[in-house]
């Protein structure tokens, strides 16, 4: 008999963040998430996201042992902006057994119908800068440390208790060249003398954190009408620069700046750190940190985990310059892989920058929806 329990201790919360490490070991594909993190995000005193969500986490259990978990989340100001009723599943794992996958759903839907949803919608987070997104193509892949990996059934279960698909994100991996293509060079020319724009030459840190907070405005611009996403608030800004700007290798930031010195677009990427978590196992001590500093100092594979454009500047070439710059940084850093961030499978312009380097699907990952 499957029995399902609202986690409201400590220990169930650790229990809950640790269940996949269990389900996942061996498989040498997951990226696990820093327990840590998990435990920033999943508390309400540590995320500002709280200030306009709401979320319960719930475990599945099987003659007293973990089977399964999932979040439930309701995003106000998300159902606000995009005037709709709906509740989200997020941090979902199972056993092979759909008794387990309906049980942990149903929760989450019956949660949802008290709350006066009408749909729910995931794997999604509590923004969009969570995880987000139930992979169903590359499971025979490494992702990046930004994405979700999870089983091939996870999909198939979905689709049996009446989810269907509502978008899908694409990943693609990159082969380095030995140069930079002269006509991406050119076009880069072109646009920062005819949109008098520049790109920011740092060296370090400090040379980027007085533009951090602009960089994000960019984002709230250009990411406004993506699928699901709500601006960022100021509280929430400052958590993310706290969290990664102290990690950030500057050759791998570009900040398109324009003349009135504010962020026309930007491209971020970091070391990638997906062999390095596998190592952790999840944990940064007593020797997990050591792996990722090795990675961050030592790398021949970087993700591109995000790229922006301000609505004015789009459909200019503005890509084109921080492209430019940071895969002159890849070359020059040894890099020989660059894995792309997400982005929508309709966002055609997204992809538009790959098409001049040797490249393939790396990832799909899906979220799907349903009417209660």
């Amino acid at each position: 008999m499957i029995q399902i329990k609202e986690v409201q201790t400590k220990e169930e919360l650790s229990n809950f963040i640790k269940f996949p490490d269990k389900l996942y070991s061996g498989n040498k594909f997951r990226v696990p998430q820093l327990h840590r993190y998990e435990k920033s995000i999943l508390k309400p005193e540590k995320n500002p996201a709280f200030e306009f969500c709401e979320a319960k986490y719930w475990l599945a259990y099987q003659n007293d042992t973990i089977v399964g978990r999932i979040a439930g989340i309701i995003n106000r100001k998300a159902n606000e902006v995009w005037k709709e009723r709906t509740a989200r599943f997020g941090w979902i794992d199972f056993i092979d057994n759909t008794d387990v996958s309906a049980n942990l759903i149903k929760v989450v839907e019956e949660w949802g119908k008290t709350k006066g949803m009408t749909k729910v919608q995931g794997p999604m987070g509590f923004t969009d800068m969570d995880l987000e997104g139930m992979l169903v193509e590359g499971f025979d892949e490494v992702g990046t440390q930004a994405v979700i990996y999870n089983y091939p059934y996870y999909p198939i279960h979905l689709e049996k208790n009446g989810y269907s698909k509502d978008v899908d994100w694409l990943q693609f991996k990159i082969k380095v060249p030995d140069q930079v293509p002269e006509k991406i060079k050119r076009i880069s020319q072109i646009v920062q003398k005819k949109h008098d724009l520049r790109p920011l030459k740092a060296t370090n840190a400090k040379d980027i954190m007085p533009y951090a907070k602009k960089m994000f405005a960019t984002l709230n611009e250009s990411f406004k009408d993506l699928y699901g996403f709500v601006p960022l608030t100021e509280k929430q800004i400052e958590y993310y620069i706290k969290q990664y700007f102290s990690m950030v290798h500057p050759p791998y930031i570009c900040f398109v700046i324009d003349k009135n010195d504010e962020v026309a677009g930007f491209g971020i990427s970091f070391a990638s750190l997906s062999e390095a978590l596998i190592k952790t196992k999840g944990k940064l001590y007593p020797t997990g940190f050591i792996h990722i500093l090795k990675a961050m100092r030592k790398n021949n594979k970087v993700d591109m985990l995000l790229q922006g454009v301000k609505p004015k500047y789009q459909n200019k070439g503005v890509p084109a310059i921080f492209f430019s710059e940071m895969m002159q940084a890849y070359i020059d850093n040894g890099v020989k892989t660059a894995v792309s961030s997400h982005a929508l499978e309709s966002n055609e312009s997204a992809f538009l920058m790959f098409k001049d380097y040797d490249h393939k699907q790396h990832l799909r990952r899906r979220s799907y929806i349903k009417h209660i």
